[in-house]
């Protein structure tokens, strides 16, 4: 980790990459359903419409097993709390989520502020089907699903958002893709917005969309956690580039 000189850089690594993991009453119940899902005998057609991350890369249709989906394309518990924690710590209202896969990381962020308001996104719709289910069976009311294809429902619904809080982005893991879904997402963004983009360094274009990203003009500052990027819009900061370990 790079030395943290800045007090805002310091406050986030103190409070919310190494902060509380506590238990807010819901991490047990969606730990036990990744727990289920492992171990799902479940097989379902899915559509990929982009590069699947490095943890699922699969054909553009193809039958796959629930449980493979659930060991190999989930994040880890610990990137399911720091997206919680993160949401916790700038009070997030407006949440976007690029990439619903099984709803894990949906679930946990939602469990963040029963106030705020999670829109998800799943270009595959039997696994937006699964996804769906498991926000019905654990009650929480503050998800919205939109399946089908992200470079056509992306738009419309970020044109009926009055602002962005938080935005996460794994759905397409192409450059193209990537800084398309960025500059959408942009329109909506504040100085205390914060885009978290997963798999930075899964390949070399996705490299390259953390290099132009960080250098883009409404970026001030960004946090390379080797497994995802965190981006900052605030002019405060003044184009401060970190390296955190988690």
């Amino acid at each position: 980790m790079h030395s943290i000189h800045s007090p805002f850089f310091y406050s986030l690594y103190t409070e919310v990459i190494r902060g509380p993991h506590d238990d807010n009453g819901k991490v047990e119940e969606i730990e036990n359903l990744r727990l289920r899902l492992r171990s799902a005998p479940d097989i379902i057609e899915v559509v990929d419409l982009g590069a699947g991350s490095h943890r699922a890369r699969h054909s553009d249709n193809a039958t796959r097993r629930v449980s493979d989906i659930a060991r190999f394309s989930m994040s880890p518990k610990k990137y399911s709390v720091f997206y919680r924690n993160l949401i916790r710590y700038v009070n997030a209202r407006e949440v976007v989520e690029l990439g619903t896969s099984l709803g894990i990381n949906t679930l946990y962020m939602a469990s963040a502020n029963p106030r705020a308001k999670i829109k998800t996104f799943e270009g595959s719709p039997a696994i937006a089907a699964i996804a769906q289910k498991h926000f019905d069976q654990l009650a929480f009311k503050n998800i919205s699903l939109v399946a089908g294809n992200i470079d056509e429902t992306l738009e419309g619904v970020v044109d009926t958002m009055d602002n962005l809080d938080i935005a996460f982005l794994d759905a397409n893991h192409r450059y193209v893709p990537t800084l398309r879904y960025f500059e959408t997402l942009l329109r909506k963004t504040h100085i205390g917005s914060i885009v978290i983009l997963d798999d930075i360094h899964y390949s070399s274009e996705m490299e390259r969309a953390w290099k132009t990203i960080k250098v883009h003009p409404k970026v001030f500052a960004t946090a390379d956690l080797y497994r995802c990027g965190l981006v900052f819009f605030d002019p405060s900061l003044a184009k401060q580039h970190f390296v955190l370990q988690y």
